[in-house]
């Protein structure tokens, strides 16, 4: 009974997008549009140096290194080995889903348990500091000093949920003999290095095209939920959906005592962030300490879009997606009480930090991450396509290589 009540939501969900879909053509083609513009401009360029040097960096055993070295840091305070700071700091640098698919590659290596793993999912898919203050805070907001705030509120509270988590699945963990924790030593970890770097006996060459053919495919998959759920929000609000949910929100913003009009952009950002972000800073407030706490929740949240990507990465693994999404709330939450907190030292005390400081009224230039993000705009297309055509060249190639191995009949 239950699989027939799961085939009529999921036909049934099909055929609504279908129906739409054929409805409003336009709309939903101006949507994917912008979608895909996203994926081939910012998304693809800006992660996939990330995803390949991850690859590289485990295949050389380096990711074994760091581990043994952050092994006396990681243990006591998230009850993960060594290995997840390499995950959390590249999680940090690169932004979602980065986190989950290290993750999932430090589970495939057996690096990590399957419990492990799942702490490590929960907290190392962040917000990269690129798009927090270039297109966030410089972006929308055309004001650096609230990114000191957003970000300082993202991370502490992604490690404060990294902590809560260190809790989780003791119960399975009950019956594993726990290893009496080791000291730093450089020589242990250059030890591990080597023999990682050894017992991987594939050539340097195949080494690099795995890395590159990996992360391409990984990145495509993102690409597609990112087209995917800009259609899907466009489609929910020609229909009327979206004005529907949104009055339920503004039953819930009232009791929190915010103003009715941010239901609809709160709304859309639990779906994508940054539709949500760019709505949000639209709405004319008295405060921008309501507009930083709707953003910081929806940051932590990471938006179903995300969420999408990373469930698709942890499927090919026995990781459970249910840890990550309720860590996903929590982080939100806390993030958001940090907000208020933080809300005047970070950023109505002008004197606490004094980096790159942008008028609201001015314009978002000469900023190092506003222009980050305008040079990655400006190269990332040709970037992407001279990838593409990498990654199409080796599937041909290994494609012709079995085929050869292949014996004919």
């Amino acid at each position: 009974m239950k699989q027939i009540i799961k085939t009529l939501i999921y036909s049934s969900i099909t055929i609504f997008i279908t129906i739409s879909l054929i409805k409003f053509p336009d709309p939903a083609l101006e949507a994917s549009i912008r979608g895909l513009n996203l994926w081939w401009e910012v998304v693809f360029p800006s992660l996939l140096p990330f995803f390949i040097t991850a690859e590289l960096l485990l295949s050389f055993g380096v990711v074994k290194f760091i581990g043994v070295l952050f092994e006396p840091i990681m243990r006591p305070l998230f009850n993960i080995p060594g290995v997840g700071s390499f995950g959390w700091m590249m999680g940090m640098a690169s932004g979602y889903p980065t986190g989950a698919k290290i993750a999932s590659r430090l589970r495939e290596e057996k690096h990590l348990t399957k419990v492990e793993a799942e702490r490590l999912v929960s907290f190392t898919n962040n917000s990269s500091p690129l798009f927090i203050f270039g297109a966030i805070s410089v972006g929308f907001f055309h004001d650096a000093r609230l990114g000191i705030l957003l970000a300082t509120c993202h991370y502490v509270g992604n490690a404060i949920v990294g902590i809560s988590m260190r809790f989780y699945g003791r119960r399975e963990e009950k019956q594993k003999q726990k290893e009496k924790p080791k000291g730093i030593s450089f020589k242990r970890a250059f030890q591990e290095m080597h023999e990682t770097r050894v017992n991987d006996k594939r050539p340097l060459g195949e080494i690099l095209g795995d890395a590159v053919l990996n992360s391409i495919k990984t990145l495509v998959m993102v690409g597609g939920f990112i087209v995917l759920f800009s259609v899907l929000i466009k489609i929910l609000f020609l229909v009327g959906v979206s004005s529907i949910i949104a009055a339920i929100f503004e039953l819930l913003l009232i009791v929190l005592s915010l103003p009715s009009e941010y239901a609809l952009p709160f709304f859309s950002g639990l779906f994508e962030i940054t539709i949500g972000a760019d709505m949000i800073s639209k709405v004319a407030s008295d405060t921008l300490l309501q507009q930083a706490v709707l953003i910081s929740f929806i940051l932590g949240f990471n938006g179903f879009s995300v969420q999408a990507q990373v469930a698709s990465i942890l499927a090919k693994t026995d990781i459970r997606f249910a840890p990550y999404f309720y860590a996903r709330i929590l982080h939100g939450t806390i993030a958001s009480f940090l907000t208020i907190i933080l809300y005047k030292p970070l950023y109505l005390n002008k004197q606490t930090f004094e980096i790159g400081d942008i008028p609201v009224s001015s314009p978002a230039t000469g900023n190092i991450w506003i222009t980050s993000l305008e040079i990655i705009k400006d190269t990332g297309p040709i970037i992407t396509f001279i990838f593409l055509a990498i990654g199409v060249f080796l599937v041909i190639k290994r494609n012709r290589k079995d085929y050869k191995q292949f014996p004919r009949l």
